[in-house]
């Protein structure tokens, strides 16, 4: 071969070569990476009533039942049509005071859902760790010694735990000083890494049983998630996700974009985060929002799955940026969304093997719907009715007065056309966490100072307890947080409440440790657990009412509060303080 014909042959083999090499250096481009989260689905396998206001409806509103693990599946696989490696991720709260299609099992047959759905990991919420950290653990790693054997391993006698992990970076096991659980997992999408970084409320033990807590605390969510920042560093992560078991509140509608009017406990610890930091996905607060705080993106999904969130990241693998991040709540209407095979088959076995039990008649009611809906003062008709179930059962053990929690009420009873008794399943649904009926001795001193913690700083606002019909009174909104009850109208049976007296009063066991944040519940002088269940004593209330040939409920609350002086709160808000 000639040296001309040479030097061509060597070129044909460089130029090439050369082309490929440039190729390769050319920068990638931007991926999307696909997230459908949950948030509190609170073994919701059925779909429950939604409300929402709708401007182009007949009423304003819209209401239809949503959610449901049917529909939710439907959701899910619509948006794996367009990407096939959407990541599926949980808020926490999966399982945990749920209706007893799914507690009567031990909420074995939601997590097996949410496993067969393809659940990449869920944080840890409050109500996982409603029977502790053994049970949890159980759950999680399957086995059926458990503080429950009457339900454990009774929907699969080899239960073998869940298919996907729990996580949080803040709550620490207090043998090890370690964090129980993972603290963050790392998900690959698109050509893309997504570290998602869990965490679960700073303040859990005001949530959950002191039992609950043993062997365990939690340190400040905002820096347990910045703490593992370094770390995700190193592994060339392209972007990392907050997903955090805690929330907040805004009267914006749930499908509106940026929305700027977000308040309560989690606009802390949001901005707190470390600026890389821009989507956080919260949950606890039942709400549904998407809102901007500064440049992070802020979500949630209200509950029980009536919504979903699909959120879309834009991200440079290349340069490990995320470029843009957007969100959209869908609403989970079973009637659009029919449900993957696998899942409608699986809960049409659950629904086959519980409504033996759950459909058995309970009692009549004296109005066809009894609701949580609160008045103005802070009262509604279910709490009412608890709360007398709750007195009945413990009158005779001495008890003067009972008083139960709004968080403990979960559902409405509501009849459907043509239905004249209850069901037992109906009933379940209001109080399924299996607390026992607690007698504390408190002065009267201290009751007004315990209605004067239904105000309350930590998101919640005011946080009305339910009474009995033997507790009445009056609160002043004008006066100053600590000093609205009016004292000279707090009465038991008609008569005025004396500071030095003692008073009996009846509380569910989560109550009768100071939960949510009723803390003079602790400096009682007396506390009698008497073992009874709460869920029995609604039962046993009912069915004697109805025996006597007077139902028990009522259409609206029985004002046994009174609230005075909006007008002139009103005036002094309007004026500033």
């Amino acid at each position: 071969m000639s040296n001309v014909l040479s030097r061509l042959h060597s070129a044909s083999l460089v130029i090439p070569l050369a082309l490929v090499l440039g190729a390769c250096q050319q920068p990638a481009k931007p991926v999307d990476v696909n997230i459908a989260a949950i948030n509190d689905f609170h073994g919701n396998l059925a779909a429950t009533p939604f409300t929402y206001a709708d401007a182009t409806a007949p009423t304003g509103k819209v209401s239809l039942k949503a959610g449901g693990i049917n529909a939710l599946s439907g959701v899910v696989g619509e948006l794996r049509k367009q990407d096939p490696q959407l990541l599926l991720i949980g808020a926490g709260d999966m399982i945990g005071g749920s209706p007893p299609m799914s507690s009567m099992w031990a909420d074995e047959p939601t997590l097996e859902a949410l496993g067969e759905l393809g659940l990449k990991f869920s944080v840890v919420g409050n109500h996982e760790l409603d029977l502790g950290k053994l049970e949890l653990q159980r759950q999680i790693n399957g086995g059926c010694v458990s503080p429950r054997p009457d339900k454990a391993c009774q929907f699969d006698n080899n239960y073998s735990g869940t298919r996907f992990p729990y996580m949080a970076a803040n709550l620490i096991d207090a043998q090890t000083g370690k964090p129980l659980l993972p603290a963050y997992r790392i998900e690959q999408a698109n050509g893309a890494k997504i570290a998602f970084v869990g965490a679960v409320l700073r303040d859990l033990p005001a949530y959950v049983s002191q039992q609950s807590m043993d062997g365990l605390y939690t340190i400040d969510e905002a820096e347990a998630i910045n703490a593992q920042l370094p770390e995700l560093r190193k592994q060339g992560v392209d972007a990392v996700v907050a997903v955090i078991h805690q929330g907040g509140e805004t009267a914006e509608r749930f499908d509106q974009q940026d929305c700027s009017q977000l308040k309560g406990d989690i606009v802390d610890v949001a901005r707190r985060l470390d600026p890389q930091i821009k989507v956080v996905v919260t949950a606890h607060t039942h709400q549904g929002y998407l809102c901007r705080l500064g440049d992070k993106l802020i979500t949630q999904g209200s509950s029980f799955g009536r919504l979903l969130t699909h959120i879309t990241l834009t991200v440079d693998p290349v340069n490990h940026q995320l470029l843009d991040a957007k969100a959209q709540n869908i609403v989970v209407d079973p009637a659009r969304y029919p449900p993957l095979a696998e899942i409608a088959a699986l809960q049409a076995d659950i629904e086959a093997r519980s409504n033996a039990h759950l459909n058995k008649p309970v009692a009549r009611i004296a109005t066809r719907e009894i609701t949580r809906t609160l008045n103005d003062a802070g009262e509604s008709a279910m709490g009412d009715l608890i709360a007398d179930a709750q007195l009945h059962a413990t009158r005779a053990l001495g008890a003067d007065v009972a008083l139960t929690n709004l968080g403990g009420i979960r559902t409405d009873l509501i009849l459907e056309p043509g239905q004249q008794h209850l069901t037992y399943g109906q009933v379940a649904s209001v109080q399924p966490f299996n607390n026992t009926l607690n007698i504390l001795t408190l002065s009267g001193a201290q009751l007004k100072q315990l209605l004067e913690q239904q105000w309350q700083n930590n998101g919640f606002g005011f946080y009305p307890l339910q009474p009995s019909a033997s507790l009445t009174y009056r609160w002043d909104a004008s006066k100053p947080q600590g000093q609205r009850i009016l004292a000279d109208s707090l009465k038991i049976n008609g008569k005025p409440v004396l500071p030095e007296q003692r008073y009996r009063v009846t509380v569910n066991s989560f109550m009768a440790g100071g939960g949510d944040n009723f803390t003079v519940l602790n400096q009682a002088s007396q506390r009698v657990d008497t073992g009874l269940n709460d869920l029995q004593a609604l039962v046993d209330y009912l069915q004697a009412r109805d025996h006597t040939g007077q139902p028990a409920g009522a259409g609206g609350a029985q004002q046994r509060i009174e609230k005075v002086g909006q007008a002139l709160a009103d005036t002094t808000a309007s004026n500033g303080p």
